[in-house]
């Protein structure tokens, strides 16, 4: 068997797994909250039985800020303060993983998204067939043809995996690359950037299947009616 490559987004997936409990949460016998933990190590175990992972790694975020807070103060300004029961959880996972050896990744000044985009594209150029391990639309931008996206099913629904060919198909472009800039024009609500006024998905969606990139439309904003103008 080849190389398998996988790289858990550890912040995503355990607000992921927390949630997922949201009505039936999961309590020992001392009522600690372990809901999270629970999902996490259930995802875990499936890719590890399932998937045959020759390579495995989980990435988490730091409070410290990046370049991002530098360019955009206001970036993930909105968001409100993480829940106890998971910020309990982070030690009791990364704990864990280091129980079971899995290596744990972080840095300050990078988010979890850095650090999985930079190994992915190191395996990539290495032709090592890998999997991002996240429920984040952002990572659709580097899938290649040896890197997809891995996206654990809700409460036993089956794996979602995401190739250049679904990514394609999912935001009706030419190329996975293309997927920033849609997201650009469109912005990210979640992360609390603004995108290009009256340009929503669709709208942005429509705009980069005809010029292709932004920097191509910019170049062509004459082809452009109405409010698109402005």
């Amino acid at each position: 068997m080849s190389d398998r490559l996988f790289l858990l987004d550890g912040m995503a997936l355990l607000y992921r797994a927390h949630f997922a409990f949201i009505r039936s949460p999961i309590f020992t016998s001392d009522g600690v909250n372990t809901s999270a933990l629970y999902g996490f190590a259930n995802t875990l175990l499936d890719i590890a039985k399932n998937h045959h992972p020759t390579h495995l790694a989980v990435a988490f975020d730091t409070h410290a800020p990046t370049p991002r807070h530098e360019i955009f103060p206001a970036y993930k300004a909105q968001r409100e303060e993480m829940p106890e029961d998971i910020a309990k959880a982070i030690p009791l996972l990364k704990r864990l993983l280091q129980a079971m050896r899995v290596p744990l990744l972080e840095r300050d000044g990078y988010e979890a998204d850095d650090i999985i985009g930079i190994l992915a594209g190191r395996a990539d150029r290495a032709n090592l067939e890998t999997f991002m391990v996240t429920p984040d639309k952002d990572f659709g931008q580097l899938v290649t043809e040896h890197v997809k996206i891995f996206k654990p099913g809700r409460q036993g629904a089956d794996v979602e995996i995401l190739g250049v060919e679904e990514i394609k198909q999912r935001w009706g472009i030419d190329s996975p690359s293309q997927v920033i800039d849609i997201l650009g024009l469109m912005g990210d609500a979640v992360d609390n950037i603004p995108g290009v006024k009256g340009i929503g998905e669709k709208t942005a969606t429509t705009l980069i299947q005809k010029f292709g990139s932004i920097e191509n439309l910019l170049a062509n904003t004459d082809q452009l009616k109405g409010k698109q103008k402005e």
